[in-house]
């Protein structure tokens, strides 16, 4: 197995948390964690944020418990293919407090960061932006739908950026290819279980299959494609480093052409 790729043939735990990325470990830091979160209608999660982190809803309807003025929200989600997101970002020491309404699948992504600000609730009204990126360009074999729920531009004080991607079938993303000195995690799925598509890695190209994540460091190039017939969906997740946050990628020169 590739060390930058983990794979999840089993799926993850119906109840409970399993844990895919950490802080620290052996192979391929990245200094990211995550993991996903698997809630059955009716449980209760209470917990405090030990760092920096964002729960993103992938499927089901569950209640956030906020600090009063917002009080109790109620969200839901059906696919992340057709429904934009709901992320609740939050600082160290925030008191996690989530009810589920139906079985619920959220993913967590966290980083260490001590600085202070107000939690918030993202949805597709609250989050930067959606894009039909690629759109007129290349014959329209890498357009894709591009949402940034955060980024310095909204969240200064924070260490994590976050969005996601809709590889339409047959076609790329994250191109023409770039790459950034800043680490960045891919989570994936695909409309159909036995979907797949390539990441490339550099000069490496790894097969990805429906709940793959993928680490991208050492400033590598990393563009997409999904197979024919199957759209692939990945979150992006990406850390600021010190004196260095991210704000916009490197495109890699001899393909600046098709830049315009």
């Amino acid at each position: 197995m590739h060390p930058h790729l983990i794979r999840n043939p089993k799926g993850f735990d119906p109840d409970g948390y399993t844990d895919i990325t950490r802080i620290g470990e052996n192979q391929a830091d990245t200094g990211i964690e995550l993991g996903i979160l698997r809630m059955p209608a009716g449980r209760v999660t209470r917990a405090c944020a030990q760092r920096e982190g964002a729960l993103l809803l992938m499927k089901g309807e569950l209640t956030f418990v906020l600090p009063e003025p917002e009080g109790r929200a109620v969200v839901g989600r059906e696919s992340v293919f057709e429904d934009d997101p709901i992320c609740l970002h939050y600082p160290k020491g925030f008191p996690l407090h989530m009810e589920a309404l139906t079985d619920v699948e959220l993913v967590y992504v966290g980083v260490d960061n001590d600085a202070s600000f107000e939690p918030l609730l993202f949805d597709g009204h609250t989050m930067l932006e959606k894009e039909h990126r690629g759109k007129g360009q290349l014959d329209e074999t890498a357009t894709r739908i591009v949402r940034t729920i955060f980024d310095l531009r909204n969240r200064p004080q924070c260490k994590l950026v976050l969005g996601e991607v809709i590889n339409f079938p047959g076609r790329w993303s994250s191109y023409p290819p770039h790459h950034h000195p800043q680490p960045e995690i891919y989570h994936y799925r695909f409309d159909k279980p036995q979907g797949y598509g390539h990441g490339e890695l550099g000069d490496e190209v790894l097969k990805i299959r429906h709940g793959d994540t993928l680490k991208i460091l050492d400033n590598r190039d990393h563009s997409q494609c999904a197979a024919p017939g199957y759209a692939m969906y990945y979150l992006w997740a990406i850390r600021h480093l010190p004196g260095e946050p991210y704000t916009v990628p490197e495109f890699t020169q001899e393909h600046r052409w098709m830049l315009g």
